[in-house]
């Protein structure tokens, strides 16, 4: 897809704009669509979570149809966070702390969770496979706090708009998922991912759905999974869940 693929539709309120990209799928909507809204009613994170969705904050979600074959889709994740962490990084003042990806792609500045990205998927009737790729930005209201510190662009200095952000997202994301290339390209998005991650060599706690785990996070592996060093020198390779620094 190149940059006049993607298409833009701004709403002032939605529920979700995660939600509002599955309805127009299920109308037929083409892959390449971004739906952004002001305001959410009922944002949502990982495993069903509120996300506070006030004004002042970029809300916004990129439909993509049949991206790549299923068994291929591991992937993505990792490269919409390399867009996102792009785009925040390209907006902020000189000087500023680094901007940084936690695993699996939770972006931050100095350890404070600053934009979540939820990936979802439906398979639509026709069997075409919808993913929604839903990014929230805190630019100027910090949500209540959840499951981590949490940061606002704007405690750094940065004055940008929310809408001055998502043009420079619409043109990173765009130019990051030509180089995924539905997974052709994961090789140089492990790489970039890899340089810009958040904690690696430290002891990190894993929070499973049935256990938590700690270990030291050695990196990713080709695929995206997590790497974590257990006490007895081995290493747990890990497909999902809530990482924490010690």
């Amino acid at each position: 897809m190149t940059l006049d693929d993607f298409r833009h539709e701004a709403l002032v309120e939605a529920s979700s704009t995660n939600t509002e990209c599955f309805e127009r799928a299920r109308k037929g909507a083409l892959s390449g669509l971004w739906v952004t809204a002001a305001r959410q009613t009922g944002g949502r994170g990982r495993r069903g979570r509120p996300w506070t969705s006030d004004a002042g904050n970029l809300y916004a979600s990129l439909l993509l149809i049949d991206p790549a074959p299923i068994d291929r889709l591991g992937s993505l994740p990792l490269a919409v966070a390399v867009a996102v962490q792009a785009a925040i990084a390209s907006i902020m003042p000189p000087g500023s702390p680094p901007v940084r990806i936690k695993w699996p792609n939770d972006i931050l500045v100095e350890r404070k969770k600053v934009s979540g990205i939820l990936v979802e998927s439906e398979t639509l009737a026709d069997g075409r496979q919808a993913i929604v790729i839903g990014c929230g930005v805190n630019v100027a209201v910090a949500p209540d706090a959840g499951l981590y510190p949490i940061a606002r662009l704007s405690d750094y200095g940065c004055t940008v708009s929310p809408a001055d952000l998502f043009a420079h997202l619409f043109r990173e994301m765009a130019d990051i998922l030509r180089l995924w290339d539905s997974a052709n390209g994961i090789g140089e998005i492990v790489a970039r991912w890899r340089a810009v991650a958040g904690g690696i060599g430290e002891i990190i706690t894993v929070n499973l759905p049935n256990q938590s785990i700690s270990g030291r996070f050695v990196g990713i592996d080709d695929t995206g999974l997590l790497k974590l060093q257990t006490d007895d020198g081995g290493t747990r390779l890990i497909a999902a869940g809530d990482v924490f620094f010690e």
